[in-house]
C-alpha cells in the first residue's frame, strides 16, 4: 500500500507540525514523544525506532485534551531556545471552577447532567438560605398590636332585668368578651372544624402555606389550610388583606411569633372575638345575639357547631340566604349547606373526643335560628332609649363621646321592657281610636305625644314614649319638645307657699322674706276671672311699661262667691283656677316659686318668664322626664333624687361606672310640705279635673294642664310606686322648617278643645293600670296639719248699697289706656299688642327646645330672657 495512503498513528506529542517544530528546535532531531525518559534535549539514537505520525485533527484533539480544552498554548520560553521554540511538552493543569457546570471533561448531553455533588450542594445551600432568611425574618418581625378595625366594637345596651336590648353605637357590631365567657363547645367546634392540632401546633401549617402559595401561583384560590393562629393574625393584626406572596410571608412570620409569644387562650379568644359571622356580626357575642338572641355564654353545643359552620362563609351558610350577594345563596341552598356542615362538625367533635356520644344524641334537629333583624335595630322606642342613655353617660361619667363611639361597653339601663311597651301601646290605642288625619286633616295632623315614667324610690327612668318611631321621628318627645306645661306647674307654687310662706304685707319692702306666714291648703285666694294681679303688699302689678295684668280663668269662669270670690287653695287646685295661683305666686315671691320648682327637680334652663305673674301657671317648658321626676319628689315625701337612665357600665376591665357612686338624695321639702301637696293633688283626681286618671283600689295624686291657645295639654300624676307625665301637642314635624310653631288643638280628635283631662289623662290611666297590675297597693302618708289659713276673713255682710271699693273688686274696669280683649281663645287667636307675655306661636317660638337635664340624658336649653313675651301659658290672660 502506498505510503501516502497508509497513515500511521499520530504520536502522543502531536501531528506533523508538532514534529517539524520539534525538529527545528533540536537541530533536525524529532522531539521526544510524551512520556519519554532522559534529558529533555536528548535525541533518539540513530538506531532508535521512529514513531509514526498522526493526523492534524488528532493532534489538535490531543492538545485540547491535555489543556482541558480551549486554544493551543505556546510552549513556555524555558522549554526551548526562544519564544515558541523548544521541545513539545504537556500543558499545565487548568484552574478548578467552584461550580463544575457545565461539567468539564464531558461531552454532549453528559456535560449538562449535574453531578451528585452539585445537586447535594445546591440542595443544602437552598435550604440553608431559607433557614437564614426565616431566621432574619423571625428576628426582625414583632407581634403587632391588634389593628384598630379589629378592636372596633359596638356598645351593648341592656334592659333593667339584664337582658340585651340592642347592640349599637360603636363603629362595628362587635362586643369583645373574656375567654371565660366563651363556651368550651364553641372552642372545640372551631378546633374540630378548622384546626385539629391547634392545641399542640406552633401556630402555622407549612403544608397549608405551601398549598396557598401553589394555588396563588396558578392564579387560583388562596384560602384554606391556615391555622386558627394564622386566621387570628389575618383578622386582627394585618390591615393589608391582599392575597400576595409578600403578605403571606408576613402572615407566616407573625403567626410563628404569635404562636411562640401568646397563649392558646389568647389566640382562641382573639380569633373568636374578631371573626366575621355574617349578619353584620363581628365576634362570637354579636353572632350569638344575631342568630339566637342570647349571650355567647348561653350557647349550647348545637348552636356552637352552627356558628362554627357559619365561619366558613356566612354568605353560603346563613339559613336566611344572601341572594343579594350571590343568586345561588338562596335560603334553601344555604340551609342545606349549613345543615350538612353542622352535622359534620358535631361528628368531628365526637371523633376528636370533645363531645360525648350521649350529648351528641341530644341534638337531632338543626338549631332554631331567628330571622335576621331589621337593618335598623333602633326602631320604635329603642332609638329614643339609646339616645337618652348615651346623653346620660357623656354628661355623668368619665367616658367621652369618642370613647363611646369606639364601643366595647356593656351599658345596663334602668328601662323596663314591659313598661316601655305598655306606655307605647297606651299611646297607640288613643291615637288609633281618636286621631284621624285623613278624616280631619286640618285638626288631626301633626299630633304628637310624649311621656315618661320614673320610680320615686330611686329616680330611675322606667319607661318613655319619645314618638311613633325613632327612625322616622327624630325629636324625643319625652326629652325635648318646648311645649309649655300649663297648670301642672301649680303644685310647685303650693309647695313654695307651704315651705317659705307668703310675705307679710306689713314687712320691710327691702327684706320681705324675713316676715312670712306659712300657708295652709285651706288658705283663701280669689278665684275671680280677670283678676287684677297685685304685688304682695297690695300694689297693683305693672310691667316695665306700667301696664297692669288681668288674669283670666279657663272658660272665663269665676270661682267662689262674690264679691271676693274667695276659694281655698285645695279648691283652686281641684278646679284649676288660674287667678288664685297667680296671686299666690306673687305673694310668695316668684323667686321662691322658681326655687321650689328647681328643688323638686326641674332645671333652671327650662324655667322661663320668671318675672311675670303667669310664671306660676306654667309658661315654662320642662320635659316629660323632668316633670315625672319632679312629681316623684312629692310622691316620696319630699326626697328629691337625681333621675337617671344608666345604672352600671362595664368595660373590658370590669365595672367602670355605677350610678350609686354619684347618686344624691336631698330633702327638697319636709315630709309635711310634700305630703300636704300630695293630699291636695289627690283631690284633683278624686273629685276634680283629673277624674279620668282614677285607678280603682289605688290612691292617685295628679294635675291636669292646658296652655293658652290650646296648644299643649298635660297630665302628670303618681302613686307611691310610680310617677308618670304625659304631654300632647301639635307641631309640624318637618325638621327642615326653621322656627316650627305649635298648632292649636281646637277640634283635634273630634273634641271641641284638648285638655289634660282628655287624651293625656286617658293615656296615663291605661298605662298606669297595666304597669301597676299585680303590685302591692300602697297608700300615701296622712299629712300633718300645716300652716295657717291666710286671708281668712268673713264674707262682708250684704247691704242695700254697694261701696265703690266693692264695685271695683267685683267688676274691675279697664284703665283708659287698655284695649278690652276677650280672654276666650279662638281658632284665629291673636295677641294683645300690649301684652308683654303673649306670643304669636302659642307659647313657644321654635319648638324642640332642649328641656334641660343631665340624668336620664336630658340636655339643657338656653335660658330665656326675663322679658319673655310668651303668653300666660294656661287658660288665658290679658292686660288691664
Amino acid at each position: 500500500m502506498s505510503e501516502h495512503r497508509r497513515k500511521p498513528p499520530q504520536p502522543q506529542g502531536g501531528g506533523r507540525a508538532a514534529a517539524r517544530r520539534g525538529q527545528s528546535a533540536s537541530s533536525g532531531r524529532r522531539a521526544a514523544p510524551r512520556g519519554a525518559t532522559g534529558s529533555p534535549s536528548g535525541s533518539y539514537g540513530s538506531g532508535g525506532e521512529e514513531r509514526p505520525y498522526g493526523g492534524r485533527a488528532e493532534a489538535r484533539r490531543a492538545t485540547q485534551r491535555s489543556a482541558g480544552g480551549g486554544r493551543r498554548r505556546a510552549a513556555p520560553e524555558a522549554a526551548g531556545r526562544g519564544p515558541g521554540r523548544g521541545r513539545g511538552r504537556s500543558a499545565p493543569p487548568s484552574r478548578k471552577r467552584i461550580i463544575d457546570y457545565p461539567r468539564a471533561g464531558k461531552y454532549g448531553a453528559a456535560r449538562w447532567v449535574p453531578s451528585w455533588r452539585l445537586v447535594t450542594g445546591l440542595f443544602i445551600g437552598f435550604f440553608g438560605s431559607l433557614v437564614a432568611v426565616a431566621g432574619i425574618g423571625y428576628a426582625l418581625v414583632g407581634v403587632p398590636d391588634p389593628a384598630k378595625a379589629a378592636q372596633a366594637q359596638n356598645n351593648v345596651y341592656y334592659w333593667d332585668n339584664g337582658k340585651p336590648m340592642v347592640s349599637t353605637g360603636g363603629e362595628t357590631n362587635r362586643q369583645i368578651i373574656a375567654y371565660s365567657k366563651i363556651p368550651k363547645a364553641m372552642r372545640y367546634a372551631v378546633i374540630s372544624a378548622e384546626n385539629k392540632t391547634f392545641e399542640t401546633d406552633s401556630g402555622v401549617d407549612p403544608m397549608g402555606i405551601a398549598r396557598a402559595l401553589f394555588n396563588m401561583a396558578k392564579g387560583g384560590d388562596t384560602q384554606g389550610g391556615s391555622t386558627i393562629t394564622q386566621q387570628y393574625v389575618k383578622n386582627a393584626m394585618l390591615d393589608d388583606q391582599s392575597q400576595t406572596v409578600t403578605r403571606k410571608f408576613k402572615e407566616l412570620f407573625i403567626s410563628i411569633k404569635v404562636g411562640a409569644k401568646k397563649s392558646k387562650e389568647e389566640v382562641m379568644s382573639g380569633y373568636l372575638n374578631t371573626a366575621y359571622y355574617g349578619r353584620n356580626a363581628y365576634g362570637i357575642q354579636a353572632a350569638a345575639r344575631a342568630y339566637f338572641g342570647k349571650d355567647a355564654e348561653e350557647l349550647n353545643p348545637s348552636e356552637c357547631a352552627f356558628l362554627a359552620a357559619v365561619l366558613k362563609g356566612a354568605t353560603y351558610y346563613d339559613p336566611a340566604g344572601s341572594v343579594e350577594i350571590d343568586p345561588s345563596a338562596t335560603p334553601e341552598a344555604n340551609r342545606k349547606r349549613a345543615d350538612e356542615r353542622w352535622r359534620w362538625i358535631l361528628g368531628e367533635m365526637v371523633k376528636d373526643g370533645h363531645l360525648s356520644q350521649a350529648d351528641r344524641a341530644k341534638y337531632t334537629s338543626f338549631p332554631k335560628v331567628q330571622s335576621p333583624r331589621s337593618n335598623n335595630d333602633l326602631k320604635g322606642q329603642v332609638g329614643y332609649l339609646v339616645d337618652l342613655a348615651k346623653a346620660y353617660i357623656i354628661k355623668n361619667t368619665n367616658i367621652s363621646e369618642s370613647e363611646l363611639r369606639r364601643g366595647g361597653y356593656e351599658i345596663h339601663t334602668t328601662f323596663n321592657k314591659t313598661m316601655v311597651k305598655q306606655l307605647s301601646d297606651s299611646v297607640a290605642k288613643v291615637r288609633k281610636e281618636n286621631i284621624k288625619p285623613k278624616e280631619r286633616p286640618k285638626t288631626d295632623t301633626h299630633v304628637e305625644f310624649g311621656g315618661a315614667s320614673v320610680d320615686p324610690a330611686t329616680g330611675a327612668i322606667r319607661a318613655i314614649y319619645g314618638g311613633a318611631d325613632a327612625t322616622q321621628h327624630f325629636t324625643n318627645n319625652a326629652d325635648q319638645t318646648g311645649a309649655q306645661v300649663g297648670s301642672t306647674f301649680k303644685p310647685f307654687v303650693l309647695a313654695a307657699a307651704m315651705k317659705w310662706g307668703v310675705r307679710d304685707k306689713d314687712g320691710d319692702e327691702e327684706q320681705p322674706q324675713d316676715e312670712r306666714t306659712i300657708v295652709s291648703p285651706k288658705s283663701l285666694f280669689s278665684g275671680k276671672n280677670n283678676l287684677k294681679v297685685k304685688e304682695y303688699n297690695g300694689d297693683v302689678w305693672t310691667n316695665e311699661k306700667g301696664e297692669e295684668w288681668l288674669q283670666a280663668n279657663d272658660g272665663d269662669e269665676s270661682y267662689g262667691s262674690p264679691p271676693n270670690y274667695d276659694i281655698s287653695l285645695r279648691e283652686a287646685m281641684r278646679v284649676s283656677a288660674n287667678s288664685a295661683f297667680v296671686q299666690l305666686g306673687m305673694d310668695v315671691g316668684l323667686d321662691k316659686v322658681k326655687e321650689s320648682a328647681m328643688d323638686a327637680g326641674l332645671l333652671e334652663g327650662s324655667l322661663t318668664g320668671t318675672s311675670y305673674p303667669s310664671f306660676s301657671i306654667g309658661i315654662s317648658d320642662p320635659s316629660a322626664i323632668r316633670m315625672a321626676g319632679a312629681y316623684s319628689t312629692f310622691a316620696d315625701s319630699g326626697k328629691q333624687r337625681d333621675i337617671y337612665s344608666v345604672k352600671e357600665i362595664e368595660g373590658e376591665d370590669g365595672v367602670v361606672f355605677n350610678h350609686q357612686d354619684i347618686a344624691k338624695t336631698k330633702q327638697a321639702f319636709t315630709a309635711k310640705v310634700a305630703d300636704n301637696v300630695t293630699n291636695v293633688l289627690k283631690t284633683v283626681v278624686d273629685e276634680g279635673t283629673g277624674t279620668n286618671a282614677r285607678l280603682p283600689g289605688r290612691e292617685v295624686a295628679g294635675k291636669t294642664g292646658t296652655t293658652d291657645g290650646n296648644k299643649s295639654a298635660w297630665f302628670v300624676g303618681y302613686t307611691p310606686q310610680l310617677s308618670t307625665a304625659i304631654g300632647m301637642y301639635r307641631m309640624d314635624d318637618n325638621e327642615k322648617i326653621k322656627n316650627r310653631e305649635f298648632l292649636q288643638m281646637y277640634g283635634t280628635g273630634g273634641q271641641k278643645s284638648i285638655h289634660g283631662a282628655s287624651f293625656p289623662s286617658e293615656i296615663w290611666h291605661d298605662y298606669m293600670e297595666q304597669a301597676l297590675k299585680g303590685k302591692k297597693v300602697i297608700d300615701f302618708p296622712d299629712p300633718e296639719p300645716i300652716g295657717v289659713v291666710v286671708n281668712d276673713q268673713p264674707d262682708p255682710t250684704p247691704t242695700p248699697s254697694v261701696t265703690e271699693s266693692d264695685e271695683e273688686t267685683t267688676e274691675p274696669s279697664p284703665s283708659p289706656s287698655e284695649t278690652e280683649v276677650s280672654p276666650s281663645p279662638t281658632p284665629t287667636e291673636t295677641c294683645n299688642p300690649f301684652d308683654p307675655t303673649c306670643n304669636d306661636v302659642g307659647g313657644n317660638d321654635a319648638g324642640g327646645t332642649d328641656t334641660g337635664g343631665t340624668d336620664g340624658g336630658v340636655t339643657s336649653s338656653p335660658t330665656e330672657s326675663e322679658g319673655n313675651t310668651r303668653g300666660n301659658g294656661n287658660d288665658g290672660g290679658i292686660f288691664g
